[in-house]
């Protein structure tokens, strides 16, 4: 079987002794793999996301992408992903096609490789003319979707998304959820984090429910609602948040 693209393990992040924000957390994320990883305010979730993204330090445990470890080899592993966190914003004196340009070149390695970083950044945003107009015109719609098509036009191993269409519309989340189905279809893998239940359940392969730092139920949305005797991935979600004992971690 092919390695993983993401194989988190046992991580951990302690803020002083005894308290962790992130415990002894564990999974993979395959090839082409829609990952979601959900839990309430507090749960561990950013804090595990961030130590994903080389953004924190764990205190236990590694997490590999494309077998770079994030402890030894952070360079490496920054080559293969992207992380498009919910507070993201873009410039908004820019243009929108001047901010792909400039994004692009952050990115690439050559002047050809940024034209087709662009290139596909405006296939992915369809924007179309607008993206001759500044940022600060655009809708939050427009915004995020522009900022979708600035994380994955490098077409990384994994894109980090967090609230993908928070804020947003029912048909501009709709497009963007279908176009994350898209993309990984064609082999692109996401590690997403929403408290959309709905949106889980729609978009997403398998899920991890984190809680009081730890990881407490993985598996495809389908088994776990079946699994829990549940109506929906939300009925789960409170299920397990509320009620699973975590004594004897």
């Amino acid at each position: 079987m092919p390695e993983p693209v993401l194989q988190v393990e046992h991580l951990s992040k302690q803020y002083k002794k005894g308290v962790y924000a992130s415990r002894d957390v564990s999974f993979e994320v395959n090839k082409g793999e829609i990952f979601a990883l959900i839990g309430p305010n507090g749960a561990g979730k950013t804090t595990t996301i961030r130590m994903i993204a080389t953004l924190l330090k764990p205190t236990e445990g590694d997490a590999k992408i494309g077998g770079s470890s994030i402890l030894t080899e952070p360079d490496k592993v920054r080559r293969g992903l992207t992380y498009l966190p919910d507070e993201a914003g873009a410039y908004k004196n820019m243009k929108g096609r001047q901010y792909l340009r400039f994004m692009a070149e952050m990115y690439a390695d050559t002047r050809a490789q940024a034209d087709e970083y662009v290139k596909t950044a405006e296939q992915i945003c369809g924007l179309g003319d607008r993206l001759d107009d500044k940022i600060e015109s655009y809708s939050r719609g427009m915004t995020r979707k522009l900022l979708l098509a600035r994380t994955i036009m490098p077409k990384p191993l994994i894109a980090i998304l967090d609230e993908p269409t928070s804020g947003l519309d029912i048909i501009n989340a709709l497009e963007i959820r279908r176009k994350i189905r898209e993309l990984a279809a064609d082999g692109m893998s996401f590690l997403l984090s929403s408290h959309n239940m709905l949106e889980i359940e729609y978009i997403s392969d398998r899920v991890g429910i984190i809680a009081r730092g730890h990881l407490l139920e993985l598996g495809k949305p389908s088994e776990l609602i079946e699994k829990y005797n549940a109506d929906n991935l939300e009925d789960v979600f409170e299920i397990v948040v509320l009620k699973k004992d975590i004594t004897g971690w």
